[in-house]
């Protein structure tokens, strides 16, 4: 039987939701980057990502409500038009207090759409192999976002143009409303709409499985943000590299992140889920000790780095989707939503934890460590990762 969302006037609009999300809320690298070279200290960056994160916790059960009242596509359409109108006046926008404004719309707009794109994905693959297919393919379009909007700044920043890199964010604009054109027109089965509270019903996602899943979601994202936001940073500040070849050089993360997500679409029915997700995990581990190797060993050729910490993205990225396509195949459809919201809450908190931590590394000049801080979180992921899928396999 054909699934619904297989679909080609399904897939793409949730492809390019997926690639817009990740432009306006990876772009918090290069707002650093340049906001860092008009003085603005790192204290106060990193609180501005929290200005993104924070909302994305607070609104995510308030969003199932929103959600479940007007419907999955009403409510994509609106995000989409949300962010497009957003990304439409930002360059227009001087003072510094508008950039906390705009990433907590942002940050809202993320909460309704991911749970919307979840909650498809689930009510139409049922087997947790399949589902992890389709959650890497749909999500490796996250990773080309990450890609296009390093790449593409990067480019405008550098060229003669570079005094109106703000006006990149009007390209994101136009996505935005093209996104929500193909929305309005595609057939989507929507669930029954029904009655729901206010803040809807958690009993029943307090059990050891579910508690250890979000802790290895938390740590997850904890890990991935201490490299999307700040590596441009760390790049330009203990690298000595220009905002340039920062940029772009955390461009090619992306790549080996989007690869890493189509090699485990493809090959994910082969192995073992658990199996999978540790290999990927000590394959991480393995790069951060060769990195934390020679920055201490060999610190005149710290140089290779740039070209080193690229490869993590192929083991890291893969994470993410296995991890919560194994847990969303035991959920109840009709508490898919709830579910997903807890997931969007505890992500955005490990973002904003990771950004603040990450932040007193570059105020207090002890960059040299910036490496074995990451080290510590996936070794922390390990353990609990470990511990998750012998839990599960007992619940089984």
């Amino acid at each position: 039987m054909k699934t619904i969302f297989r679909h080609s006037s399904i897939s793409l609009p949730l492809k390019l939701t997926f690639l817009i999300f990740s432009m306006v809320l990876n772009c918090m690298g290069i707002i650093i980057l340049q906001l860092s070279d008009e003085k603005v200290n790192y204290n106060k960056l990193s609180f501005l990502e929290s200005f993104k994160d924070i909302p994305i916790a607070f609104i995510s059960l308030f969003a199932i409500s929103f959600i479940s009242r007007y419907g999955t596509k009403k409510s994509l359409i609106f995000s989409m038009l949300l962010v497009g109108f957003c990304s439409v006046i930002l360059p227009f926008v001087e003072v510094f207090w508008f950039y906390k404004v705009w990433f907590a719309i942002i940050g809202i707009c993320f909460a309704i759409g991911k749970i919307c794109v979840y909650g498809i994905i689930r009510n139409n693959f049922l087997e947790e192999k399949e589902m992890a297919k389709t959650m890497n393919s749909v999500e490796a379009s996250y990773m080309v976002g990450i890609f296009a909007v390093n790449m593409g700044f990067g480019l405008l920043i550098s060229s003669r143009f570079g005094d109106f890199w703000k006006f990149g964010f009007s390209v994101i604009a136009a996505l935005s409303f093209f996104t929500a054109y193909l929305f309005s027109i595609a057939k989507i089965k929507e669930p029954l709409k029904v009655k729901s509270k206010l803040i809807p019903n958690l009993s029943g996602f307090g059990n050891m499985t579910i508690i250890l899943f979000i802790a290895v979601i938390f740590f997850i994202v904890f890990t991935e943000r201490s490299f999307n936001s700040w590596l441009p940073a760390f790049y330009k500040d203990h690298l000595k590299v220009d905002s340039f070849f920062a940029l772009q050089s955390t461009s090619f993360l992306a790549v080996f992140s989007y690869i890493g997500r189509i090699i485990t679409s493809k090959v994910i029915h082969r192995f073992p889920l658990e199996k999978y997700f540790t290999a990927c995990v000590i394959g991480i581990i393995a790069v951060l000790l060769t990195i934390s190797y020679i920055q201490f060993n060999f610190p005149e050729n710290s140089g290779v780095l740039v070209y080193i910490f690229p490869l993590i993205g192929l083991f890291l990225a893969p994470l993410y989707p296995i991890v919560n396509s194994k847990m969303m195949a035991k959920i109840d459809k009709d508490k898919i939503n709830t579910f997903t919201s807890l997931i969007v809450i505890f992500s955005s908190l490990g973002s904003a934890f990771s950004s603040m931590i990450i932040a007193i590394l570059f105020e207090d000049k002890i960059l040299n460590f910036y490496s074995l801080y990451v080290l510590l979180a996936v070794l922390i992921i390990l353990i609990f990762s470990v511990i998750y899928f012998r839990v599960s396999k007992e619940k089984n």
